[in-house]
């Protein structure tokens, strides 16, 4: 069993878990993952790492109540355990002192790029930092976002705080005000100059980023685990087909080269469990219900 140790209400929906897992903790590098599986009955659901603490043995786990096993997470309290927690799998961010370096999160995703743009940034990094969400109520973790950042640049949908518009809209700005200033885009030391695009959230949201930098043939990592299940790659339900070969997202990433990504095959897959899954919402939301009328009947 692991203890959630603290819960952190982030915004609606969201909140941040610290879970004791000291072996984890130990061995786990930014944007590795874990699966969790909350009790006997639940079902195997991937979560990015969002931060681990070696020293008091815990890692921080992000997660929005959308389905039915994040909704049952959701009501879980500290003192409260999860049975499992496997990992850390996948393979880590490649980090190493790129020159400059820009990480962009959208919604949950901010989670995961948090500890990615910290570790770019004690490597050497200038790291500028791009995060959005639907509204300014649902924007999370900016401050410690702007504290492990050379730049922060925030946007909302509703244009409730910062940029009016999406992630990708803010991103495609600032390239085209910055990329062309100074020496030669060859020149990998000069600062006005990307080297790297690391981008984490919502599939549509990453194609999307993909499609901005490739007129300017700018590297772009996405992470896709969201569509991950068993997490040890014996299931086959996150096959992506990447340059043309397919890959399993568990075992061969969850980063790879988002120029190279198949997103609409991607976007089909995913798709293809959204009927199940709101299923399995309901029939929870209504098991809820029923016990809650139960409680108030005897009353």
């Amino acid at each position: 069993m692991y203890k959630i140790t603290k819960k952190q209400n982030l915004s609606k929906g969201i909140d941040r878990y610290y879970i004791e897992a000291p072996l984890v903790a130990k061995k786990a590098k930014a944007g590795q993952f874990v699966i969790i599986r909350i009790n006997e009955e639940g079902e195997r659901i991937p979560l990015t790492i969002a931060g681990c603490d070696r020293k008091d043995g815990t890692i921080s786990l992000v997660s929005m109540g959308a389905g039915k096993t994040t909704a049952v997470l959701s009501e879980l309290k500290e003192g409260d355990s999860i049975l499992d927690v496997a990992g850390p799998l996948g393979n880590p961010t490649e980090i190493e002192n790129f020159g400059k370096v820009v990480c962009v999160g959208g919604g949950v995703g901010i989670a995961p790029i948090l500890p990615i743009a910290e570790e770019l940034k004690k490597a050497g990094s200038y790291t500028i930092s791009i995060i959005g969400a639907k509204s300014k109520d649902m924007l999370i973790l900016k401050d410690e976002m702007k504290s492990v950042s050379d730049e922060l640049h925030v946007c909302t949908d509703d244009g409730s705080e910062g940029f009016h518009g999406f992630v990708s809209g803010l991103l495609d700005q600032y390239l085209k005000e910055n990329i062309l200033k100074g020496a030669s885009k060859n020149s990998k030391n000069n600062i006005t100059n990307i080297a790297r695009v690391i981008a984490i959230g919502p599939v549509l949201m990453m194609a999307s980023v993909a499609k901005t930098t490739r007129p300017y043939n700018l590297d772009t990592i996405v992470s896709l685990n969201s569509i991950m299940v068993d997490g040890t790659g014996m299931c086959g339900a996150c096959r992506v087909e990447v340059g043309g070969k397919t890959k399993f997202v568990c075992v061969d990433g969850p980063e790879f080269d988002g120029h190279k990504v198949d997103f609409d095959l991607l976007i089909t897959r995913q798709n293809m469990y959204r009927s199940e899954e709101k299923k399995s919402l309901n029939l929870y939301k209504e098991k809820c219900k029923c016990i809650t009328d139960k409680k108030d009947i005897s009353k």
